[in-house]
């Protein structure tokens, strides 16, 4: 049986906290409500599946609830997908900086809501019926995808959702180039409206936490991003 999934819904206005939990509720989820950062918190966000997060609110904001969740490695796995009234392409895109899972502009339709927030559970969480043994190493780079691991040296490293499956795609086919659409289509779910901004940004993200390894993820002008097992040869 697949388990009740568990949502938090963080945001200072509580009518549409109660539309939110209602109709979430009616979807077939467990849904708590937080009316700020410091409350979400309180709650052990570590033992939720999803959070549906307000950027502005009193006291510590949305953006930054998750950069310290992003950076914590019992919760930076938690999927967010941000509800907010910042609706600008850079608020959208600092929004994904931060490891957003999606990215929903006020007013939106609670259909909408529903179908992104079963989109993000259905790829975050994928059936277990499939589970694969194989690592993928390279040097000391290690990552095991059935149990959603990354290690650099034997330390781990904490990626997002969307870090982890771009580095797979990219260490899957080491020497292959792949366009900015070309990632786009394969990491991004079709229904997740995003600019090719959103790779670089990502790419930025995932380099960072990598170390030493993180010049094997090279960028060729014109024809894209990919793995070069060679790029950090001593």
């Amino acid at each position: 049986m697949t388990p009740m999934r568990r949502i938090l819904v963080v945001d200072d206005e509580p009518d549409l906290c109660d539309i939110l939990s209602f109709n979430l509720r009616g979807a077939g989820y467990e849904v708590d409500v937080a009316y700020s950062a410091d409350e979400a918190l309180a709650a052990g966000i570590a033992v939720y599946d999803l959070l549906l997060l307000d950027v502005m609110m009193p006291g510590t904001s949305g953006f930054e609830l998750a950069a310290r969740l992003k950076h914590d490695g019992l919760t930076a796995r938690v999927p967010i997908i941000f509800l907010t009234a910042l609706d600008t392409e850079d608020d959208t895109l600092q929004g994904f900086h931060l490891g957003a899972d999606d990215y929903i502009s006020k007013p939106f339709s609670v259909r909408e809501v529903l179908a992104r927030v079963k989109a993000v559970l259905s790829r975050s969480y994928p059936p277990s019926a499939a589970p694969r043994g194989e690592i993928l190493e390279h040097r000391g780079l290690a990552m095991n995808p059935a149990a959603a691991m990354v290690t650099a040296d034997g330390s781990d490293v904490v990626l997002t959702k969307t870090e982890f499956d771009l580095l797979r795609l990219l260490l899957t086919h080491r020497g292959q180039l792949f366009s900015r659409h070309e990632i786009l289509e394969k990491v991004w779910p079709r229904d997740v409206v995003v600019t090719e901004r959103t790779v670089d940004v990502n790419i930025t993200r995932l380099r960072k936490k990598l170390g030493a390894y993180a010049a094997c993820i090279v960028n060729r002008p014109g024809f894209g991003y990919g793995f070069d097992a060679e790029a950090n040869a001593k």
